[in-house]
């Protein structure tokens, strides 16, 4: 495999797979649909989304709420393991439920209430979730040897959820005020500053009290944790400064680009801009729409990053059987040899349906293409009760099996937010957000509004 990545997710990429299958949720259940014939674009992505929810309502911890962190079972982590990012797309998830009433406003409320009490007893480190908890007890899964603490990416997906939901559900009665309360205070007790490792010009991935700075990850763009830093900088209480994203985010040897691929520009990252989740995670919440600093037009830089890696899959390079103008989409996975990182410079054969479909605002026609190719020409081999399954290579004839948290929930979120913008208007939204954008010197509309 080529070397595209940062440290912190080469480390991933090992330690992955992994997970759990068991009980289903004591709550009622979103019955499965299976191909259902000539639907339009829209009703499509109505089944689509829906379908793809289940992963997070059904399957949902029963316990803590939470999201496990995929479906299959692997190297016997058991029953409990949840993911605490991929939790953040699910409360996300949730909240397009309720709006587009697939659940009734009182059990989504009645989620929630359960997710943020459990949130609020489970083990924290300088107020950072750890990447996994046990979602029956709330303890630390270590992620690995010494990744055993805080983990402020992983926190930073899970706050970005956090957050919408704090902006959705505001009725005055008791549990809605619950809600908000207990998340204003989990976002007032994350120690941003701790995790510059005493001032350092950047913001470091990991701490535990076990192993202190042992793994000792800065986190450098361009990639997947721009959310990070935002959230750092639009911090109350233990924020940092705009110096940090300067300094730390935005110095790295892989953050500008400006070359052209498939004649069209990158302005960061790395060439060929690297698995699609890079244009996605961060968004779910942030919208690309307008946002632009000094360093890029964060719409451009997402949409061409997608461009890009549909027009390789359409010249197809490497001759794979399946990969063409309605099969594309390259990103992170399970693949027939585990999980990797997949991209135009590391490119197996695989076809993640998450990157076409979580592509939907940057290349909507594009990415109908593909959910139509994957719906009716592959859908007896990748549609599933909790949607499409993780990833499918028909070079190699092998067809996962797997759902996973983090490529789930970014489809429902960000369909959602091609067809309405509902959750880039919940977090853009907030107010320290926006304080947090004009203090690293961002633009953006939903600034201008204020």
């Amino acid at each position: 495999m080529k070397r595209i990545l940062s440290t912190p997710f080469l480390l991933l990429i090992v330690v992955c797979c992994f997970a759990q299958k068991s009980k289903k949720n004591d709550v009622e259940g979103i019955k499965p649909v299976g191909i259902i014939k000539n639907l339009t674009d829209s009703a499509l992505l109505d089944v689509v989304q829906r379908q793809t929810f289940r992963y997070f309502w059904d399957f949902g911890h029963p316990v803590s709420g939470l999201a496990r962190e995929r479906s299959n079972e692997s190297f016997d982590y058991g029953n409990e393991v949840v993911t605490t990012g991929g939790s953040g797309f699910g409360i996300m998830a949730l909240i397009v439920a309720d709006s587009r009433k697939w659940i009734s406003h009182e059990q989504a409320v009645d989620r929630m209430v359960k997710i943020v009490n459990f949130l609020f007893k489970a083990n924290s480190f300088h107020g950072a979730f750890p990447h996994w908890l046990n979602g029956e007890t709330g303890k630390v899964i270590p992620f690995g040897r010494k990744d055993d603490g805080g983990d402020i990416v992983e926190s930073a997906y899970l706050f970005q959820g956090l957050l919408c939901a704090r902006q959705y559900f505001t009725a005055d009665n008791p549990k809605e005020q619950r809600i908000r309360n207990v998340i204003n205070w989990m976002w007032g007790e994350m120690e941003w500053d701790w995790y510059t490792r005493d001032g350092r010009d950047a913001l470091y991935w990991h701490w535990s009290p076990n192993n202190g700075w042992a793994m000792n990850f800065p986190i450098h763009g361009f990639n997947e944790c721009l959310i990070t830093y935002v959230l750092a900088a639009s911090a109350n209480r233990y924020p940092v400064s705009a110096d940090v994203y300067h300094r730390g985010w935005a110095q790295s040897d892989f953050f500008k680009n400006g070359k052209t691929f498939y004649n069209i520009k990158l302005p960061l990252g790395f060439d060929y801009g690297g698995p699609l989740f890079f244009s996605q995670y961060s968004f779910l919440g942030l919208n690309p729409k307008g946002l632009k600093d000094q360093y890029a037009d964060y719409w451009e830089q997402n949409k061409n990053h997608t461009l890009i890696n549909h027009a390789y899959c359409v010249d197809n390079p490497k001759k794979f059987k399946g990969y063409g103008e309605n099969c594309w989409g390259l990103t992170a996975s399970d693949n027939f040899e585990g999980y990797n990182a997949h991209s135009p410079t590391n490119d197996l054969g695989v076809i993640t349906p998450t990157a076409a479909l979580s592509a939907f605002p940057y290349t909507p026609e594009y990415s109908m293409k593909a959910l139509r190719h994957f719906y009716y020409d592959l859908g007896d081999k990748i549609w599933g009760e909790y949607g499409f399954v993780d990833a499918f290579s028909e070079q190699h004839n092998w067809y996962a099996k797997s759902y996973l948290a983090i490529d789930q929930g970014p489809i429902v979120v960000m369909i959602e937010n091609y067809r309405t913008g509902l959750l880039w208007k919940l977090f853009m939204g907030c107010p320290e957000i926006q304080n947090g954008l004009k203090k690293l010197d961002f633009t953006s509309p939903a600034l201008a509004k204020k």
